[in-house]
């Protein structure tokens, strides 16, 4: 069993005022007034995680980094371990939105630490949490999946909705991207059906992404377009400027599946101005592959699609992003199964693959 999901980074009155369907404008203006009338270093520290996730939430890297440093900052004036930890696990989130992996894993295994020696338990759930997510999203799931079906079991014995959604979703994505279709449908779908009885509005946004992926691998475009839509709507209404981007992103690699590369262009080049706007690499480079197989299935010069293909291995490896990385080497070796002439070395412009904005260690 599991009650409503609820957001336990909204702390102290923040708690009361807000809840975790509260759109990112809601929480960024309810937040900075709470700041501005803050008596005690704790409220300003709570008021200022807050507005870092708001801010994150938003696209707005830079504001959410001088955000969560603050409010690590106040935390350890006024002694609290566990609002240090929430500080961390914000920052260590935002550095792995912005392509900084390795500093991800720094922040949030301080987070973990600190947690641990405060007693927060949430605040140690979350922090590891967002460390068995950053080794996934690195493709390192030896190492993390018996963490994610340890932080499952958690959420599931205590009922904690939210946590069982992400949990079961990262699970799904493990066994989607190793070819397990038939077992992260079943488990995307579930997660996508208790976010809806726990009214987790942002987590039944991410898991109907998955299952739209997974459907449009097997096939069935029209429903998994269907299904982006309602998520897409979901994203609008709560200001999710990043899962917008992922969505879009995902509707892109629907309409590539299905050999409508004109609309994959066309939707490959929104989600990678919405991700450049916010500065979010890892998006980046993801939309520019899918830019770059859509231009070449239209007939771009292959010799230029090889050159960026080249440029976007470099980027994938700087990130650490193994499965996108094998993405690049599959279809490179489609292409130069062609057997044409071999090609230049390949230049890359960080400027147009997007130079990561990796917050500052506190």
């Amino acid at each position: 069993m599991y009650g409503k999901a609820f957001a336990p980074e909204y702390q102290g009155e923040l708690g009361a005022a807000l809840g975790v369907n509260s759109s990112y404008e809601e929480v960024l203006a309810t937040a900075s007034r709470a700041h501005a009338d803050a008596g005690t270093t704790l409220e300003r520290s709570r008021a200022a995680l807050a507005v870092a996730e708001a801010n994150r939430r938003l696209g707005r890297v830079a504001e959410a980094g001088d955000a969560w440093r603050e409010s690590y900052r106040s935390a350890r004036t006024a002694g609290d371990r566990g609002a240090m930890a929430w500080a961390l696990w914000s920052g260590g989130t935002l550095a792995r939105q912005c392509g900084s992996l390795p500093l991800a894993r720094r922040l949030l295994t301080h987070a973990v630490a600190l947690a641990d020696g405060s007693g927060d338990r949430l605040a140690h759930g979350y922090s590891l949490a967002g460390l068995a997510e950053t080794g996934r999203i690195q493709g390192d799931y030896a190492a993390v999946a018996e963490l994610h079906e340890q932080l499952l079991a958690q959420g599931r014995e205590r009922g904690e909705a939210r946590h069982m959604v992400w949990a079961m979703s990262g699970i799904a994505q493990m066994h989607r991207n190793t070819g397990g279709y038939d077992k992260a449908l079943e488990l995307f779908e579930e997660s996508a059906r208790i976010a809806a009885e726990a009214d987790d509005f942002r987590g039944r946004a991410w898991s109907l992404r998955g299952v739209a992926d997974v459907l449009s691998v097997q096939g069935h475009t029209d429903r998994a377009l269907a299904l982006l839509s309602e998520a897409e709507a979901i994203c609008r209404t709560m200001d999710l400027a990043s899962a917008l981007a992922y969505n879009h992103k995902m509707r892109a690699n629907v309409f590539y599946r299905a050999g409508r590369y004109e609309s994959a262009r066309e939707t490959y080049t929104l989600s990678l101005r919405e991700f450049r706007e916010m500065q979010e690499p890892r998006g980046v480079a993801l939309s520019r592959l899918g830019l770059a197989k859509s231009r070449a299935r239209l007939g771009r010069d292959r010799d230029e699609t090889l050159a960026e293909l080249g440029c976007l291995d470099t980027e994938f490896a700087r990130i650490g992003l193994r499965h996108a990385r094998d993405m690049v080497i599959a279809f490179r070796a489609e292409l130069t199964a062609q057997s044409a002439p071999e090609t230049p070395a390949p230049r890359c412009d960080a400027t147009t693959l997007g130079s990561p904005a990796v917050p500052a260690r506190s």
